[in-house]
């Protein structure tokens, strides 16, 4: 049996990329935070990690290495907004987004590097706020520009091993976390959509399977968003 991991699993893309690998045969270990909805499929094993902290991230990475032998597909999903203006955002607050979303993540692969077999698959979430700047989250932004220049840096690691290295990067989703926008702000985001909508999360899925199927993609920021900022 194949084994992944898949950070932030519990909802979202996050949970849809999970559910398609458990149901290609993959054992997916997922990282959560907050409360956790039981999952019917016995493939997906949640394990409750808060990733801004960094002793929890090495428990997780410990109790994966002792539960398997090797990774074959690392999907680094997790990521964090915190909806403060730019003079409010503290130090902490830029601290916690960055650790979460590019640290935790860097040392996650560092930590099973001598595991992850040739021909494996490391996969990011990125995000077109990481290539189009938004006036309401920088930090958020850049933690996700970071997230695009770490993917094609990984790539010359994995060098010559068959494993390959990409990023999905969605526009707007209809996630949980988007559901909660007022209509106002949804309708402004469609207007500049070519598609006049948020895209469904197994939209998004279909990207990741795409990059687990074909070895010849690598080092690439695949754009999933509908035409965003297109007038």
């Amino acid at each position: 049996m194949k084994n992944a991991i898949v950070t932030g699993g519990s909802s979202g893309i996050g949970l849809g990329v999970a559910t398609m690998l458990a149901e290609r045969g993959y054992k997916v270990f997922i990282t959560y935070v907050g409360e956790y909805e039981v999952c019917l499929n016995p493939n997906i094993i949640p394990i409750k990690t808060d990733q801004s902290n960094r002793e929890d991230l090495y428990r997780f990475i410990n109790t994966v290495k002792n539960e398997v032998a090797h990774i074959d597909c690392i999907v680094c999903n997790a990521g964090l907004t915190i909806r403060k203006s730019f003079e409010n955002t503290s130090d902490e607050d830029w601290d916690r987004m960055m650790e979460v979303a590019v640290n935790s993540h860097y040392i996650l692969i560092r930590e099973f590097y001598p595991i992850i077999p040739p021909n494996s698959r490391i996969l990011f979430t990125g995000s077109q706020m990481g290539l189009s700047p938004h006036a309401t989250v920088l930090g958020y932004g850049v933690t996700k520009a970071a997230i695009h220049a770490l993917t094609k840096n990984l790539v010359k690691e994995f060098e010559g091993t068959g494993t390959t290295v990409n990023a999905i990067v969605p526009g707007f989703v209809n996630t949980p976390w988007q559901k909660e926008k007022p209509e106002e702000i949804k309708n402004n985001i469609y207007n500049k959509t070519a598609i006049h909508r948020f895209a469904e999360i197994d939209e998004i899925v279909d990207a990741f399977r795409f990059c687990l199927d074909n070895p010849f993609v690598n080092g690439s920021l695949i754009e999933v968003n509908g035409g965003y900022n297109y007038k």
